[in-house]
């Protein structure tokens, strides 16, 4: 090339969908002559790719890049970059809260991301990402949205450039940046739903899916770099192919990874229970590959909360739901998240959720106190709670739900499971086990990482489990 190669380290943080928007990046970035290195001393620029989520999340995202700036004093770091949802969703407002970053970019920004860099480390000042609400890009009709979208910039649905089609590699812009036996399948992104606690739509966008036929390649691609597990991603898991048409709902989608040859493990994660159907039920179990696991999304129990919060669903539903697949398969993982402390609940509405948590008896729950978000319903919401009484709430069914899930692990001794390895040590995960979130199997011996091995448990450690390899 022309010009000559420049150093860039990219931080990710969040969840797994930021993880392959990160991996996207660090391939425009390397098409465009960056070279990219582990460590973020040994970079020329700082690519942080934030997580706006939930306020301990921007926390942390401001904590990096200011991590980031303190290695320009050092000499080797020259530039620091915001890009990713915090980025997308606060624009300007951070790039003034926050000088120490040298740049914030919005995800229009992703496609020409290395001539930016190069820019910055030219000297240039570039002009900060003005947010708009990106729901607003697509058409409302999700059918007419696949056409539309060409032309928007959307992370995780880039096409390779004309006349790139490569002899080996990824049918889409994407280099892994981790080397597990596992990685993340984005298959949609953007949501539909109104939920009052939650932003992700504005700066995320209106619900669109990937084709089957660029999914099942890119999981052939994935396949090719030794991964043995594909967890698909999205927003909303189980409104896959809504815009599609009839014919390529989740259920289809499972069939043609199905087929895709040394892939052993197809993982989904957050399905809506709402919107979870008898014949998706049907092939999660009946599918050859796809493993008993189901990523719920509750977020509470008490009726009245859920309607406030702009969703559906009581005990009574919950529990028939989880019935349902633990008649068909009593180990299945099952794991949601709940949140304590918004608008309006009652002392009433708490006992609901505590009761709940307990008869549900879920693998994992992650509890979360209630927290305003700009721009949502819930920040306009009256019975706003004192944040000491929210936090009591959280801490006493946060307890709840680790005591029941501790037992939980503790009822698996015995059981025959599993087990991906992804340490060396023997470390890895049964099957109603997602990657980072859901606790580890530990091994009775050293194996080599991908390998799959059969074994017994013998013994459990909080949702942590110890087996022997049969």
């Amino acid at each position: 090339m022309s010009t000559p190669l420049r150093s860039v380290h990219i931080a990710s943080l969040g969840c797994a969908r930021n993880d392959v928007d990160s991996e996207e990046l660090a391939a425009r970035l390397e098409l465009g002559g960056f070279v990219l290195v582990d460590d973020a001393e040994d970079a020329e620029t700082v690519v942080v790719n934030t997580c706006g989520f939930v306020e301990q999340a921007k926390k942390d995202s401001i904590d990096t890049l200011l991590a980031a700036a303190d290695l320009k004093d050092d000499g080797v770091v020259k530039s620091v970059v915001a890009v990713g949802c915090m980025a997308e969703r606060y624009g300007v407002e951070l790039a003034q809260s926050l000088p120490e970053a040298d740049a914030v970019f919005g995800f229009d920004a992703y496609t020409d991301i290395a001539d930016r860099l190069r820019s910055i480390l030219d000297g240039e000042k570039p002009i900060s990402h003005v947010p708009r609400d990106r729901r607003k890009l697509l058409p409302l009709t999700p059918s007419a949205r696949p056409a539309a979208a060409a032309g928007i910039a959307t992370p995780g649905h880039a096409p390779l450039p004309d006349g790139l089609a490569p002899q080996s590699g990824p049918p889409t812009l994407r280099r892994r940046l981790g080397r597990g036996p596992s990685a993340s399948l984005k298959i949609a992104s953007g949501c539909d739903r109104r939920c009052a606690f939650c932003a992700i739509p504005a700066f995320r966008g209106s619900y669109l899916s990937r084709p089957l036929d660029e999914l099942e390649a890119e999981a052939r691609w994935l396949v090719e770099d030794g991964v043995k597990e594909v967890f698909l991603v999205s927003e909303n898991t189980s409104s896959y192919g809504k815009d599609l048409g009839s014919d390529h709902r989740l259920e289809r989608l499972l069939e043609r990874l199905s087929a895709v040859d040394g892939l052993e493990w197809i993982r989904v994660s957050y399905l809506q229970p709402a919107e979870i159907r008898p014949g998706l039920i049907d092939a999660m179990f009946g599918i050859d590959k796809v493993v008993p696991y189901f990523d719920l999304s509750f977020q509470h129990a008490s009726k009245s909360v859920l309607r406030s919060m702009r969703r559906f669903g009581d005990p009574d539903s919950f529990l028939s739901l989880i019935g349902m697949i633990r008649s068909r398969s009593p180990h299945a993982g099952i794991r949601s998240n709940v949140i304590a402390g918004f608008p309006g609940e009652t002392e009433a509405d708490v006992e609901i959720l505590r009761q709940f948590i307990i008869d549900a008896n879920l693998d994992v729950l992650g509890v979360f106190g209630y927290s305003d978000e700009e721009g949502t319903e819930g920040a306009d919401l009256a019975g706003h709670l004192p944040e000491e009484e929210i936090e009591e709430r959280r801490a006493m069914l946060a307890d709840v739900a680790i005591e029941v899930c501790e037992a939980r692990a503790d009822d698996r001794i015995g059981e025959d499971v599993i087990v991906l390895v992804e340490e060396a040590d023997g470390t890895g995960r049964a099957m109603h086990q997602a990657p980072e979130t859901d606790g580890v199997v530990t091994l009775d011996l050293p194996a080599a990482v991908g390998d799959i091995i059969s074994a017994r448990v013998t013994d459990s450690d909080g949702i942590d489990l110890i087996a022997e390899a049969k």
